[in-house]
């Protein structure tokens, strides 16, 4: 039987202590096959985005473990935990998180600075994915002079140069207009269908939800459904 790439057995995390405590999940678990896409789904304070630091390495569970492919992710410490978050996952957020006066290919690029990659592979590597991305035009503009949806194209280029196995997306198209956020889902399924990335998104969106190859309900902290019917 093949092993999940993530595996979440009774997770727990809560914030504070004894009267202020705040139990923003209650006990989760599931499987996250390789190439799946996958909808959380819940309202705002259900613990989605909780959850989504949890599966991501950005946050530790109280209590329960993550495992990513067999590993019990509590046992990956400093740089060991920062290489597997670094070669294993790609992040898309609503909020872009691009730096605003550095050029495009210099945000692009970023991820792989931090990875240790050499500068000429580097720029080869950001190239390309802008390439892919309809945007290698937009390289030497800074990030302040984008569009919403060239924005988002570049976050997406960024998420791909460490060519990750997950790709986590934090409501990916709260920022953007219908014909762009569109646009920008579909990339991000061709990357699941054509890739095999596994694609984990967060959101409130039942259209953008009802995409995914399943979808996991949280309310209160608490999954409440898992449904891996695939929309008509």
């Amino acid at each position: 039987m093949t092993t999940p790439i993530i595996r979440v057995k009774d997770v727990h995390k809560s914030y504070g202590k004894g009267p202020n405590r705040f139990d923003a999940l209650k006990g989760v678990t599931f499987d996250i096959n390789e190439g799946e896409s996958v909808a959380i789904i819940g309202k705002s304070g259900s613990g989605k985005s909780t959850l989504m630091h949890v599966l991501a390495l950005l946050d530790a569970p109280t209590a329960g473990t993550v495992e990513l492919e067999g590993i019990d992710t509590s046992t990956l410490k400093g740089k060991k935990l920062n290489r597997a978050r670094n070669k294993t996952f790609g992040f898309v957020f609503q909020q872009f998180f691009l730096t605003a006066n550095i050029s495009v290919l210099e945000n692009v690029m970023l991820p792989m600075k931090i990875a240790g990659v050499r500068r000429s592979e580097r720029k080869a590597r950001a190239h390309t994915a802008l390439e892919q991305l309809e945007m290698d035009d937009k390289a030497s503009n800074k990030a302040v002079n984008l569009s919403g949806g060239q924005k988002q194209r570049s976050v997406i280029a960024r998420a791909l140069v460490n060519n990750p196995r997950i790709i986590f997306a934090d409501e990916p198209t709260g920022n953007l207009d219908t014909a762009t956020g569109g646009n920008v889902e579909d990339i991000l399924f061709a990357l699941n269908r054509d890739k095999g990335i596994t694609l984990i998104v967060v959101t409130h969106d039942d259209e953008l939800a009802a995409r995914c190859d399943r979808r996991i309900y949280i309310r209160d902290g608490l999954l409440v459904n898992d449904t891996t019917e695939v929309a008509a």
